[in-house]
């Protein structure tokens, strides 16, 4: 099975940087999408072959998330808990026979740190909702997840310590996450690679290679044994992010 995960940073602007040859040339089993910044009223397009699932944003042009995937799912919630969250389209969870999978976009702290208390309350009811799901089958989460877990995964660590996406409570966040179970599938297979999924705009960051790893696939504990590979698809452009992926067996 294949998974990719992308921030699209606006899914129609990304259609215009070649999104759909990417698309259609990775013939992902599950496709989700962060900041798709649209509602699925505004589509013009169709991927053949794919059931799709979106939870928009109710501010137009504003977060969304969205997931493709070729086996209808036995359910869908849209949600944490089936309501919280979804104001701002953050979260998608599908449930398969033998797994749940679950796209996320966290909400991002923002400058001076002025929502990072939101941030926190959302990473708790993030991971109770992922325990809850567990009591019946594993999970596979992916998506955006605003945060460098450690200094190898951001180019300039001291310049950011207290800058959103690399506080230490959000880090703690993180590190409590893997601690209640849960496995980062890039960091377990390639502890010590330094790669990054995410780019300023500013200063050529993409071209200097000064960015930050904060896409992710997550799995749990259990699905070890099944994780084949997870890359990081630095190559792919079209978004200040690039995608990700999972294969299993």
């Amino acid at each position: 099975m294949k998974y990719i995960s992308w921030n699209v940073n606006g899914l129609r602007a990304c259609m215009k940087k070649g999104f759909k040859d990417f698309f259609l040339s990775t013939d992902a089993d599950v496709f989700a999408i962060q900041e798709t910044k649209m509602q699925e009223n505004q589509k013009d397009f169709f991927f053949d072959g794919y059931f799709e699932y979106w939870n928009n944003a109710e501010k137009l042009g504003y977060s969304g998330t969205l997931i493709y995937t070729k086996q209808k799912p036995l359910n869908v919630v849209y949600g944490l808990f089936g309501d919280k969250y979804n104001d701002e389209g953050r979260t998608i969870t599908l449930e398969y026979n033998d797994f749940y999978f679950m796209t996320v976009y966290s909400p991002n702290s923002q400058k001076e740190l002025e929502r990072l208390e939101y941030r926190m309350t959302y990473e708790t009811h993030l991971l109770d909702y992922l325990k809850y799901l567990e009591k019946t089958k594993p999970v596979i989460l992916c998506g955006d997840l605003n945060v460098a877990h450690t200094k190898i995964d951001i180019k300039n660590a001291k310049q950011n310590e207290r800058n959103a996406g690399f506080t230490i409570e959000e880090r703690t966040k993180f590190q409590t996450l893997l601690d209640s179970g849960f496995t980062d599938t890039f960091r377990y297979l390639y502890p010590d690679k330094i790669e990054y999924s995410w780019w300023s705009y500013l200063f050529h960051s993409r071209d200097n290679n000064a960015g930050w790893r904060i896409d992710y696939f997550i799995t749990s504990n259990t699905l070890r044994q099944k994780i084949k590979d997870a890359q990081i698809l630095t190559s792919i452009l079209g978004s200040d992010h690039c995608p990700v992926l999972l294969e299993v067996y």
